[in-house]
This record gives structure tokens, sequence and C-alpha cells, in this order.
């Protein structure tokens, strides 16, 4: 008879994708310090599980396709939650995008107890999906198996429900870049199919980008446009990040957990590791936030695949009106629209997230506006008129050419927003730097720091 000792480890709080040209930079002079996340949402040894019959767990599959790891040390099966695991269920239900794209909001369903299916239903199950990736059954997977199925389950529903909108493009900017179609259920992880989804470490949008990745993949950022919300512009700059990730690594495991901690990361725990190459061989290397990284996607792509088996029912999704696009080479309100052409500014808000204060600046550069058909064709048949209306509370004319000149620029500060970082005993500018997918020299910078020492208690500058 053998042991087994099925360890348990949740993921980081996902704070979104790490600025690919500063990974080199967080860790030039400084230590990195692994646990600066909260306890409250975080797992250790009090909360291993033991099966002490191997035997009794029959699994009619390759051997290689489970796989159990053991941890030498406590601290290495400390994990926290991922941000999209944490979202409040109240506000997700009662959101616009919820309420005006899901038809029911509650939903009739036989809940199953994730932990009364066997495990070799699991592994089953995962290893019959067909997909290029290995889809590896271990107590990691299963673990969030349990969360999804368990006490996320209505997130699940609502997710399932809005899936149905954000699906079909996703899997056509899949199949441009022949990408394998599993990687679609990577927003549910990153953002909770939250298209904005805004992390406590600025990173946007349902593929939770941080400013300076998606500046390198042509997304633009200011105080007018944000195309990290844009669900089309950052799919596609998602999936040419992920394709390029898995040219450098030549494995979609090590591929996708650089997209939650950076190449750079990635690399070196490999180094640490003795050369090893795959997720599972170099996962106690990694940081902290992403040992359970992987393990959350696998069980993603599981929920969203088994759902029925477990008795969620996805709520209903409304019938999308169709929409179509415009080119703007004017300055234009929200407000003109809707008022104009009689539709609520919440719509137009819904289907055109990244113009983030209801101005689209046409004046500066050509900019294209979704609207359904309907109202494109009043759009056209009110000319010009729909432009000069109000046009002087909307656009004041000492403020213009300001706003053209915000919007655009895509500068390091991205859409302006400040972070204030206190910081707490044991902290190193390397941790924090890693934390907020910055890079030491950014810190520096920004406040003015010549050396690597910080002091508990002081508040560090941190743009987003």
């Amino acid at each position: 008879m053998r042991f087994l000792y099925t360890i348990l480890f949740i993921t980081a709080l996902h704070t979104g994708v790490a600025t690919a040209q500063n990974y080199e930079d967080i860790f030039v002079g400084d230590t990195i310090d692994y646990q600066t996340t909260e306890e409250e949402d975080s797992l250790s040894l009090d909360d291993l599980e033991v099966v002490t019959d191997m035997d009794v767990i029959q699994y009619d599959m390759p051997e290689e396709a489970i796989n159990y790891g053991y941890v030498a040390d406590e601290d290495s099966i400390i994990f926290d939650l991922p941000e999209s695991m944490n979202i409040d269920i109240d506000s997700m239900l009662n959101s616009w995008q919820t309420q005006h794209l899901l038809k029911a909001m509650e939903c009739e369903s036989k809940p199953v107890n994730p932990r009364s299916i066997s495990d070799t239903v699991y592994a089953q199950r995962l290893y019959s999906m067909p997909t290029i990736m290995d889809m590896t059954y271990n107590s990691v997977v299963q673990q969030y198996i349990y969360r999804y199925a368990g006490n996320n389950s209505t997130q699940v529903s609502c997710m399932l429900g809005i899936a149905e909108h954000y699906m079909p493009m996703i899997e056509e900017k899949i199949d441009k870049y022949n990408l394998p179609h599993e990687l679609k259920y990577l927003p549910v992880i990153e953002s909770a199919l939250k298209p904005k989804a805004v992390s406590h470490a600025g990173a946007k949008g349902l593929w939770q980008f941080m400013f300076g990745t998606s500046k390198l993949y042509g997304l633009k950022s200011n105080n007018y446009i944000e195309e990290r919300f844009d669900p089309i512009k950052s799919t596609d700059a998602a999936l040419r990040y992920l394709r390029d990730l898995h040219t450098m690594f030549g494995r979609w495991d090590l591929a996708i957990a650089a997209y939650n901690c950076g190449p750079g990361n990635v690399k070196k725990a490999i180094m640490r590791s003795g050369g090893k190459n795959s997720f599972w061989e170099i996962y106690r290397y990694l940081p902290r936030e992403t040992r359970g990284y992987l393990p959350a996607f696998i069980a993603a792509n599981y929920i969203m695949t088994y759902h029925a088996e477990h008795g969620i029912r996805p709520m209903e999704p409304e019938i999308p009106i169709a929409t179509d696009t415009l080119h703007i080479s004017k300055n234009l309100h929200f407000s003109q629209i809707s008022d104009l052409c009689n539709i609520n500014i919440n719509e137009i808000r819904a289907i055109n997230p990244q113009y983030i204060r209801d101005i689209i600046p046409g004046e500066g550069e050509m900019c294209v506006v979704r609207l359904p058909h309907n109202t494109i064709s009043k759009f056209i048949e009110l000319g010009d008129s729909i432009y000069r209306y109000k046009q002087e509370v909307f656009f004041p004319r000492e403020n213009v050419a300001k706003m053209l000149k915000d919007a655009k620029s895509n500068n390091e500060y991205g859409s302006g927003g400040l972070i204030r970082h206190k910081i707490r005993n044991g902290e190193t500018l390397g941790g924090i730097a890693l934390k907020y997918r910055v890079s030491v020299k950014q810190l520096r910078k920004w406040n003015n720091i010549k050396g690597s020492n910080i002091r508990a208690g002081r508040y560090l500058k941190i743009y987003k």
C-alpha cells in the first residue's frame, strides 16, 4: 500500500500580466519577498487532505496524465485565491452587464457535492477533453474544481451565460492565430469574464493586462481611451502575447505560467530547479502568486465543460442586439448619441467600454464607435447635427486642445491612476515591484530612491 499525500495549493491573488520589458529589472539588487499577500485567503498545511490508500484510485489512462507533487517545506504550499474567485456575487449579479446580458437571474439546479465525485472520474473527464494541452489531474487541480463547483457555483452559472457573448469572438481570434481552443477559458480566472475588471494592482480588462505589456502589444491607455477594456482588441493582443510566450518556452504550461508572472520569473525558476522544463517540476521555484495559476486554468476548463455534471445551469443569455461600427472623425459625447438617437447611455457604454469618460476624441484621430443597427440608421440620418448638439457643454473650447493631446498619448502612467503602497516589515523593492507588476527601476524613479533601502511605514507611489 502506498501513501498518497494530496497537496492543496491555491492560486495567486492574480494581479495581471507583468510588463515584459521590465522582467529583468525586478530582481536587480533585491531579494524577492513572496510573503506580501493577505493571509485570510491563503491555505496551508492545516488544510491538507491525506489519502491513505493509493490502490482505491484506479486510472484508465497513461500514468503521466496524473501528477501528484510533493512539497518539502510549509512555505511552499501557502497560496492565495485569485481575485476573480473573490468577486462579490451580489454585486456581480446586480451589475449592468449581467442584468442586460442574462435573462434568468435565478437558476433551477440540483447541486452536486464535488467531494462526492471520485478522483477516477475527475481524471477520466480531464483526460477525455479534446485539448492540445495536458490537462493533468492532481490535488492542486482538485481543490480548484471543488471551489468552482462549490462556493463559486453561482459565479460559474453567471460566467456560462456571459460566455455566450464573448466566446465566439475569442474563438475567432484563436482560429486566426491557430492556437489551442482551451486558451479561451483563461479570462475565466483572469477577470471572471468582466470586460471592465480592474485588479488591486491595476491590471485591466478580460485578460487583465498591465499597462507595460499592453503597450508592447499595441493597446492604447490614457485618460480617454482604455483599449484593455476593449474585448476585441485586448483578446487579439493577449493571444499574440501567449503565442510569443509559447515560442519562447516551447511548452504551453510554461507559457501560461509566464503569462501570470512574466518570462523572466519562469526562466529563473527553470534555472533554480537545475534546468527542469515543466510547470510541475519548477512550481516550487515560481513566485507564490503563480504556483496555482496553471491548476486554476485546468479547473476552469473542467468546470466550463462539465458544469452540467455538477448541477450548474448557465444563466440564459439575452439574444444580443445586432451591432455595427461607425468611424468617427469629430469629437463626440455618448450623451449626444443617447439624447438624439434615443438609446440608453449605459448600452452605449456596455458595447464601447474602451471610452472611459463617455468621450470619443475623434478630432485627434479616427475613432470607432459600435452601435445597434437601428441607432446607426438614426445617427446617419441626423448628420452633423448630432455633433453640434450641446457642443459647448460637452466640449468647451478651452478644454479641447488638452483633451486631444491626452487622447493621443500612451504614457507609462496609463490612465493616470496613482496607487499608494504602505511599506510593511520585511518588504523589499523587488517584492513590491513583483506584486504590482512594475520594475524596480520604475519604483526608484517614481519615489526618488537611489539605492534599495526602504523603511516600513512609509508610502511608495506607484502609477498605473
